[in-house]
């Protein structure tokens, strides 16, 4: 797949899953912006990818940064023609869980690093494509979460709320903007190794249910890579017919029972 030079901006671009599909951007001849908090992240993503990335430090939570990003990219680039929003995280440090003990703070935070920081991103491009008259892509990040649970290991309710509603709003927006030639799709992954699941990583019990629960290529844990051909899929003219669609990428999460502690022997 190509790019064909195509501008993208990546929202949580400077590490795990959007820094990965960044680079399979730039390996098919993609210009690139991403965005992240952290200035030294965004330095060494920028020296990694090469002279086609641009970098922005800001928060995606502030309604200004989708913004700034986009204008960033047709400042240096001339132009902007895909939105991959990757942003996001657990709220379980801020008090995210199960349903009845999720404190307040826990449900705002989860709730606006994921699912009010995609609002900002997709508004921001879908008013830039509207302004210059222009069809263009939005992918944005889910989870399997949203639609196949995992009670005894990840109860995080926060978390699978804002995924969902990320579903819906694409999937709402997607029949809204097709006549504008806007297209709008989500990648639902499942456990990932990126920084957001160090927790999951360093737990012996949950990575042994993840042999069981993500049974595909011997059973392991998730990589940033895996999801990089289907990122770029969406974001380029190959999938120019392709609207309002959640692909997941779950190494067979999905089919599996897995195997919880006190439910069986691990594999």
């Amino acid at each position: 797949m190509d790019l064909n030079n195509k501008v993208v901006v990546i929202i949580g671009g400077t590490t795990g899953l959007g820094l990965s599909a960044a680079h399979a951007c730039v390996r098919a001849r993609g210009r690139i912006v991403v965005v992240g908090r952290s200035a030294e992240n965004g330095r060494l993503a920028v020296a990694e990818l090469g002279p086609h990335a641009r970098h922005l430090t800001a928060d995606a939570s502030n309604p200004a940064t989708a913004g700034q990003s986009i204008d960033l990219a047709l400042a240096e680039f001339q132009g902007f023609d895909a939105l991959y929003h990757v942003a996001g995280g657990s709220g379980r440090r801020h008090g995210d869980g199960p349903l009845h003990e999720i404190t307040d703070q826990g449900w705002e935070k989860t709730l606006h690093w994921n699912l009010t920081s995609m609002f900002y991103s997709n508004r921001a491009a879908i008013q830039n494509f509207l302004s210059r008259k222009v069809g263009g892509s939005i992918l944005n990040m889910g989870s399997v979460l949203a639609f196949a649970p995992s009670a005894t290991h990840f109860s995080t309710h926060a978390y699978a709320t804002a995924k969902a509603a990320i579903i819906g709003m694409t999937r709402s927006a997607a029949a809204h903007y097709a006549s504008s030639n806007i297209r709008l799709n989500v990648l639902a992954p499942a456990l990932v190794e990126t920084p957001m699941s160090a927790r999951a990583q360093q737990n012996s019990e949950i990575m042994g249910f993840i042999r069981t629960k993500q049974p595909l290529d011997g059973g392991r844990i998730g990589l940033p890579s895996d999801a990089d051909e289907a990122a770029v899929f969406f974001l380029s003219d190959a999938s120019k017919f392709i609207t309002g669609q959640v692909l997941s990428i779950d190494g067979g999460w999905q089919l599996s029972d897995g195997q919880a502690k006190g439910l069986g022997d691990f594999q």
